[in-house]
């Protein structure tokens, strides 16, 4: 039987360059956890002055940026940190990461001299300030493109057409009408950018000292990828900026070496010189990674920052919502993703405003409230919302002549506000079944097999009982809420075996019958529950979709 085994005493490091930290996560080679480190942007780095680690633009609607430069003094402080708990660097055989998607970097001419000779004596954000053409990097929260988005459609013959090419239609955070943007409003900045990166190609550079490339599955949330071929799209390139094609570099698979690790990081941190950097890909692929989601019935739901919905498939279904991207860690299937912006802090702001700032309080109106809310259903846009396309609003409807046996009858009626339980109720299933409505309408299984949840919100056994419920299935979760660090650790863990074997190898073959013993392990958190329960969230879903699909047709862009 062939050895897939990990080299005993070699540690594994992944990052996660999300929209409000940056965390490390350290797997051995039994993949369990030996080491971990958070640097939050807002308390760790104030001079910044992010709110959850961005900064809004009063005078660009919609327009939400992050400093370049931030992320970069994050991974100093980082590293510096780990230094200081006495870690062995010198035990990491491979390293790789993941990056917020659809965040773009805009390297200066000139930059790439800069980022190959880094003096290790002092930090790389006291040398990288001026390696910028747009100092601030627009990021997914970003919605300030939608001329430009309705652009791009129309050039290649309308939005299904794009979604046939890229696996989307044109959204606005994706880099590809981002980048269109940047062109037309900052023509200058434009021209005097040598490279383009995403926050994952972005961060894997500064660790190998070079451009690193691009991987497939993170370009697939660009609109500018042709998802068949796994290649730039020469049609839609040429229709959203000059000469773009250059300075994109080249796509590479998600599993290929970036590089060794920089000489930079060798001398000031101990590394060894022969640590490899494994591609980083976007935050959404490594969760699939980190959860170890191999079964087209598993749906996975990460509940962050945004809360999104994915799964596998072994075929590309062009669609009008949703995404598909390249499997990360297989080299043919696909994976499936809705993404919805308004997840943790939408939660957070209901809290605070119905249940005196706290979770203990939230979650006893969770438990108080009836299931299906008596008819109250809710939408809350805290932000400008992606799945549907929504402006910032908060809607509510009390359903007459509710019945949760049949839909005969029920007329809604709009009323400005809740009582405080039915509010934070309102928003728990509303969210829920907004996610099981897209999920079905995309394809994904229904029910399906197991839930797998991640992210912040998956702590709470409350929250997590209301999906269970609407979807009616059995809601797991890994021992680490961190799936987007451990899935770049265990990325990192995958690429340098690819490596040694030359060739790819099914990710799988490193825990096939050890996932029990390693801290990849899910254990059940809540089960499935009644399935007549489920049967009239069903029917009260269909009704929400139908008030969902009137206000897209009032206020959305469609």
């Amino acid at each position: 039987m062939e050895n897939y085994s990990l080299p005993q005493g070699s540690y594994f490091l992944g990052f996660d360059s999300s929209t409000q930290s940056l965390k490390a996560t350290v797997l051995d080679a039994s993949l369990n956890i030996v080491a971990k480190e958070i640097v939050n942007f807002d308390s760790g780095l104030p001079h910044y002055k992010t709110k959850d680690g961005v900064l809004r633009d009063p005078s660009v609607n919609g327009r939400i940026v992050s400093p370049t430069i931030m992320w970069v003094e994050a991974l100093d402080l980082i590293l510096h940190r780990l230094q200081e708990s006495n870690f062995d660097f010198g035990k990491v055989v491979a390293v790789s990461g993941s990056g917020q998607q659809h965040g773009s970097v805009y390297w200066k001419n000139g930059s790439s001299e800069i980022l190959s000779s880094l003096d290790p004596k002092k930090t790389m954000v006291s040398q990288l300030g001026d390696a910028f053409s747009v100092k601030e990097s627009p990021i997914w929260m970003d919605s300030s493109t939608t001329e430009q988005c309705k652009a791009i459609e129309k050039a290649v013959g309308g939005a299904l057409e794009l979604s046939k090419l890229t696996g989307s239609r044109a959204y606005e955070r994706f880099t590809g009408p981002q980048i269109r943007r940047i062109f037309e409003t900052q023509t200058e900045a434009y021209e005097n950018t040598e490279r383009i990166s995403l926050v994952s190609s972005f961060m894997a550079s500064l660790l190998i000292g070079s451009y690193a490339c691009i991987d497939q599955t993170d370009g697939a949330g660009m609109n500018l990828m042709d998802i068949k071929e796994r290649d730039w799209s020469k049609t839609v390139l040429e229709v959203t900026a000059p000469g773009l094609e250059k300075k994109l570099g080249k796509l590479v698979p998600a599993y290929a070496v970036a590089g060794s690790i920089a000489p930079y990081f060798v001398e000031r941190y101990h590394f060894d010189k022969n640590c490899l950097i494994v591609q980083w890909s976007g935050d959404n692929p490594n969760s699939l990674a980190g959860l170890t989601l191999n079964s087209p019935g598993d749906l996975a739901i990460s509940l962050g920052t945004s809360d999104t919905v994915f799964g596998i498939t072994a075929e590309h279904k062009p669609c009008l919502e949703g995404h598909v991207f390249p499997n990360p860690v297989d080299i043919k299937g696909y994976m499936v993703m809705l993404c919805y912006k308004n997840g943790s802090l939408t939660r957070e702001d209901i809290r605070n405003k119905c249940a005196d700032k706290s979770w203990d309080v939230f979650n006893s109106f969770l438990q108080q409230t009836q299931p299906l809310n008596v008819g109250k259903l809710g939408f809350y846009y805290k932000d400008h919302e992606i799945t549907p396309p929504l402006p910032v609003g908060y809607h509510r409807y009390v359903l007459e002549n509710f019945n949760e046996n049949t839909l005969d009858g029920v007329k809604e009626r709009e009323v400005t506000e809740f009582d405080a339980a039915s509010e934070v109720r309102a928003l728990v299933e509303g969210q829920f079944l907004s996610m099981r409505a897209h999920a079905e309408r995309f394809g994904m299984p229904s029910p399906p097999k197991r839930i797998i949840a991640t992210g912040g919100a998956s702590a709470n056994n409350s929250i997590l009982g209301s999906a269970a419920s609407i979807f009616g299935c059995d809601v797991y979760k890994i021992e680490s809420s961190d799936s987007a660090s451990m899935g770049a650790a265990l990325r990192a863990a995958h690429g340098w075996l690819c490596n040694k074997k030359g060739n790819f190898v099914p990710i799988s073959c490193m825990y096939m019958d050890k996932l029990q013993t390693t801290s990849l392990k899910c254990t059940l958190a809540v089960a499935a529950g009644d399935e007549g329960l489920t049967s009239k969230y069903g029917l009260l879903m269909k009704k929400r979709a139908e008030i969902e699909n009137g206000l897209v047709l009032k206020l959305g862009r469609m």
